[in-house]
C-alpha cells in the first residue's frame, strides 16, 4: 500500500506572518465543529477549497455538506483552504511557505485530494493562484504520483473548458454520491499499490461515465475551410472505454441526506453568519437565463419533518439565531406556508429569525411574510422582477406582471413593511432602450403605490442591476452578448431616468457595476480550452481576485485576450458577442446535463417571439428531457405531515 506520510504543519512560521496582513483571524482556524482527524488514522485525506477569500467561502453550503459527509467515512478525512489575500500570499512566497489547510496549517501539496468548488467564473485566476502557491503542477499533464488529484465540482463545472488544462476531474451535478465515490476509488487505488500510476485512477473514474477527466478527450477545430471557421468540429475520447459523453450526478431522495448538520461556525466575519437549511432542489421555473435552475433539474422537496430536525440540530449545534429557507424558489415549495407557520410556533419565544431569499411574487403572500417575520427580525423583502418590461419578462420567461409586482408591494407596505428590493438585469436578448427605462417606471410606481399604502412618505425602493452574461446549458446558450459600451450605457441612462422624478426619485436607490467584467465573464463563461492559455497568461500577468472590483482590471484582460487569442485566428468577440449557429458545436455538447439540445434550442426561438413557457410542476411535461434522459423524476407535493412535536422554543421539551 502507498499511503502519504503526513507533512508537517507551517504554523510556527505562519503565526509570525499573521501580523502584518489585513483580518489576520481569518487564517486561525480552530472553528467550532471543525475537524481534525489523526492523519494515521485514515487512508485518503481530501481538501476541499473554495477559491476566494473565508468570509466569502466559508458560508458555501456546498462545501459545509462535503465537509461533514466526507469526515463522516472512517477512512476518509476531509480539511479546508481558501484562497490567501495577496498580502500574505507575497510574504509566503518570500518565505517558502505554501498553501496550506484551516484545520492542521499543513501543506495542500502533501494531501491526496484537492476538491475545488467552482461557483463563479471570476474565481478562475484564484484556481491557478492556489495550485502555484501549493506547489501542484498548474497543468494536469505535468502532476507526478506524489501530487494531489485535483478535482472540481459546482455550477461552472458544467463547461469547465477553460481549466480543462489544470483540471484532473471534473463533477457536474450533485456532490453528495459524487465524493463518497470517488473518495471509494482513490482508497482502492491506494490499497492496490497505484496501479497504472495516476492515469490508472483516472481511467478507472472516467469509465464510470459520470466523472469527466479532460486530458482522455481531444478537442479538434474547423480550419478556414470549415462550416464556421475555427469552431469546434468535434470532442472525441482518446482512451478506450472512456464515453463519448459524461453524465451529472443526481441525488434522488434528499430526506437521506440531511446535510449539513453542524456547519462550522466562522471565527471571522463572512458574508452569511447562518443556518441555512436547503429546502428543495432544482427548479422547474423556466426561467431561460438562469443556468442554476436548468443544470439542477428535476424539483426535489426535503419533507417538512427532515427540514424540521435539520434545523433543530443545526442551531443547537452551531448557537446561531438565524435560520435561512434556502432553495432557487422557496416559496415554491409545496408546504411552504405550514413549515413557516410551524417554525414560527417553535421559535416565537427565541430570538431565532426565519428568512428566504429573493421571492417571485406570483409565489408570495403576506401571510408567509408574516410568519417569517415573527418573533424575529423584521427585513425588507426581496422580489427578482430581472426584466422592466411586460415584453422582457415574456422574453425570458419570467411570468410576472407589473400589475401583481405593484399588487404585492402594496400589499406588504399596508402591513408595515418600509423596505422593497427588486432585482433586474441589462444587456438581455432583443433589449431595447425602452425595456430598460421601464425598471426607472416600475421603481417609481412601487413609490407611489407604497406611499398611497401607508398614508406617509417613508418607504423606500432599492433596485439592484447587473449585467446579463449568457450561460451553457440554457436557452440563451447562443446568443451574443451585449457589448459592456451598450451595458455602460443603458445603465446610466436608467440612472438618470430615476433620479429625474423630483417626487419619487431620492426614495430609490440604485446600485449597479459597470458591464466589463461580464464581458470577462462571458468569455470565460462560453470558452473553449484556447480561452486557458488567456487565463494562464492573466494570471500570470498578476490577475487574482478578479470578483472584487479592487483587483479586477479589464484592461489587462483585454489586452492578453487580444494577444493570445490572436494566434487562433480569432477575438474576444468571438466567444462573446457572437451570435452561435444552431448546430454549432459548443464547447460543452459532450457534458450532459439532462437538457435535450433540441428543446433548449427551440426554447430560445420561442423567447424571441415572447412566448411563455410554462412550469412543469403545475402543467403538462415541457419534455425538456431530463426526467426520462437521467431516469429520475420530480418529487415534490404536499404530505399533510407536521413537524412533530412543535414545542416552543425554551420550555425545555424535546426536539422538533
Amino acid at each position: 500500500m502507498t499511503f502519504k506520510p503526513q507533512p508537517s504543519s507551517q504554523w510556527d512560521e505562519l503565526e509570525v506572518l499573521l501580523n502584518r496582513v489585513t483580518e489576520p483571524v481569518q487564517y486561525v482556524g480552530e472553528e467550532i465543529n471543525s475537524v481534525s482527524k489523526s492523519w494515521d488514522e485514515v487512508r485518503v485525506h481530501w481538501v476541499l477549497m473554495y477559491p476566494d477569500a473565508y468570509s466569502v467561502g466559508q458560508p458555501n453550503q456546498g462545501l459545509a455538506i462535503l465537509y461533514e459527509l466526507i469526515n463522516e467515512l472512517d477512512y476518509a478525512s476531509a480539511e479546508r483552504t481558501f484562497s490567501v489575500w495577496p498580502d500574505l500570499a507575497e510574504l509566503m512566497r518570500a518565505k517558502g511557505l505554501s498553501q496550506f489547510t484551516w484545520e492542521s496549517h499543513r501543506p495542500v501539496r502533501g494531501y491526496d485530494i484537492l476538491g475545488i468548488s467552482l461557483s463563479t467564473e471570476m474565481g478562475y485566476t484564484n484556481v491557478l493562484e492556489a495550485l502555484d502557491l501549493a506547489g501542484i503542477p498548474l497543468r494536469s499533464v505535468d502532476r507526478q504520483i506524489e501530487d494531489p488529484f485535483v478535482i472540481a465540482g459546482g455550477h461552472c463545472a458544467f463547461n469547465p473548458e477553460p481549466l480543462a488544462d489544470f483540471l484532473d476531474v471534473v463533477v457536474m451535478g450533485d456532490g453528495e454520491e459524487a465524493s463518497i465515490e470517488f473518495t471509494r476509488l482513490v482508497d482502492d487505488w491506494l490499497r492496490q499499490d497505484c496501479p497504472g500510476g495516476r492515469d490508472g485512477l483516472l481511467l478507472n473514474a472516467a469509465k464510470t461515465g459520470k466523472f469527466y477527466v479532460p486530458k482522455f478527450y481531444d478537442v479538434t477545430y474547423e480550419d478556414y475551410e470549415g462550416l464556421i471557421p475555427f469552431s469546434i468540429a468535434k470532442v472525441s475520447p482518446n482512451r478506450g472505454g472512456v464515453p463519448y459523453e459524461v453524465e451529472k450526478w443526481v441525488l434522488t431522495d434528499l430526506d437521506e441526506w440531511p446535510y449539513p448538520k453542524a456547519p462550522l461556525v466562522p471565527v471571522a466575519q463572512t458574508v452569511h453568519e447562518r443556518y441555512s437549511a436547503e429546502i428543495f432542489r432544482g427548479c422547474t421555473r423556466g426561467c431561460r437565463f438562469c443556468q442554476a435552475g436548468m443544470i439542477t433539474r428535476p424539483v426535489r422537496e426535503r419533507s417538512l419533518q427532515t427540514i424540521g430536525q435539520m434545523i433543530d440540530h443545526g442551531l443547537k449545534s452551531t448557537g446561531l439565531d438565524e435560520v435561512g429557507l434556502l432553495s432557487l424558489s422557496s416559496a415554491d415549495h409545496s408546504e411552504i406556508e405550514s413549515l413557516a407557520h410551524q417554525l414560527a410556533d417553535r421559535y416565537s419565544s427565541s430570538q431565532v429569525s426565519l428568512s428566504i431569499p429573493s421571492t417571485r411574487v406570483d409565489a408570495f403572500n403576506i401571510d408567509l411574510a408574516e410568519e417569517l417575520s415573527r418573533g424575529g427580525r423584521r427585513s425588507g423583502l426581496t422580489f427578482a422582477p430581472e426584466g422592466g418590461s411586460e415584453r422582457m419578462r415574456a422574453v425570458i420567461n419570467k411570468n410576472v406582471s407589473e400589475e401583481d409586482l405593484i399588487a404585492t408591494v402594496t400589499a406588504a407596505f399596508a402591513s408595515g413593511w418600509q423596505n422593497v428590493k427588486l432585482y433586474f438585469m441589462v444587456g438581455l436578448p432583443t433589449e431595447t432602450d425602452e425595456d430598460v427605462a421601464q425598471i426607472a417606471l416600475m421603481a417609481h410606481d412601487v413609490i407611489a403605490a407604497g406611499r398611497k399604502a401607508r398614508g406617509k412618505k417613508d418607504v423606500r425602493c432599492t433596485i439592484s442591476v447587473g449585467a446579463f452574461v449568457p450561460k451553457s446549458h440554457t436557452p440563451f446558450q447562443w446568443v451574443g452578448q451585449t457589448h459592456p459600451e451598450i451595458t455602460n450605457e443603458r445603465l446610466a441612462m436608467l440612472k438618470d431616468l430615476v433620479i429625474s422624478d423630483k417626487e419619487c426619485g431620492r426614495a430609490i436607490t440604485i446600485r449597479f457595476s459597470d458591464g466589463n467584467p461580464g464581458l470577462i465573464e462571458g468569455l470565460l463563461a462560453r470558452g473553449d480550452r484556447r480561452v486557458g492559455k488567456v487565463l494562464e497568461e492573466v494570471w500570470r500577468q498578476g490577475a487574482k481576485f478578479d470578483g472584487w472590483r479592487e483587483h479586477f482590471d479589464f484592461d489587462r484582460w483585454m489586452q492578453v485576450s487580444q494577444q493570445v487569442l490572436e494566434e487562433f485566428g480569432i477575438d474576444i468577440a468571438w466567444y462573446t458577442t457572437r451570435e452561435r449557429e444552431e448546430n454549432e458545436v459548443l464547447p460543452w455538447d459532450h457534458l450532459d446535463s439532462g437538457l435535450d439540445r433540441g428543446w433548449l434550442w427551440d426554447d430560445y426561438q420561442e423567447s424571441l417571439g415572447a412566448q411563455s413557457l410554462p412550469d412543469c410542476r403545475w402543467a403538462d411535461c415541457n419534455d425538456c428531457g431530463v426526467c426520462p434522459g437521467l431516469g429520475v423524476d420530480l418529487d415534490f407535493g404536499e404530505t399533510g405531515k407536521k413537524l412533530l412535536p412543535i414545542v416552543p422554543a425554551g420550555c425545555g421539551q424535546g426536539k422538533l
